[in-house]
């Protein structure tokens, strides 16, 4: 059950860029109206948050089908910053489905969709990570200790750094 429960460290950059992709198409589709799509969009977050891409079918189709046969070598890459996207993610998700649903506010659905389309297409169009970004900050911080991120304050694992 523990091992069902985590998170790859490290992620596969490729592979996360993918499903940031995907992601990006869900979240055009709940903004050009179709409101139903928040579900799964919400379930895929929370499962990546949760289990990584064991349980996510986007995380799935990336890594089991996609990105094998793509040109790209794998490029690895810290798995707790992306995780903690995956949970930015989650957030807006989950807050623009309970939006949507529970309190008929279209709007501010539609402008939840919105940052994620933002954030994601960032992420798989130019590899930046902006819930990766806010992990780096609040590590320097000190909100987020050290230890939970080794990869990210190892010189010698740069190649490992937050995207």
């Amino acid at each position: 059950m523990k091992r069902l429960f985590s998170f790859p460290d490290p992620v596969n950059e490729v592979a996360a860029r993918t499903v940031a992709a995907f992601v990006v198409v869900m979240a055009v589709a709940v903004i050009v109206g179709l409101r139903w799509v928040l579900f799964p969009l919400a379930f895929g977050f929370v499962a990546r948050v949760l289990t990584g891409p064991t349980l996510s079918p986007l995380g799935q189709l990336a890594t089991r089908i996609i990105v094998p046969h793509l040109p790209f070598a794998e490029r690895p890459t810290a798995g707790p910053p992306k995780r903690f996207a995956q949970g930015m993610g989650a957030t807006m998700a989950v807050a623009a489905l309970l939006a949507q649903f529970a309190f008929d506010a279209a709007g501010v659905a539609t402008v939840l969709a919105g940052m994620i389309v933002v954030a994601a297409t960032l992420e798989s169009a130019f590899g930046y990570c902006l819930g990766c970004k806010v992990f780096g900050l609040l590590m320097r911080a000190g909100v987020i200790p050290e230890d939970v991120c080794d990869a990210c304050n190892d010189i010698s694992r740069r190649n490992l750094t937050p995207a």
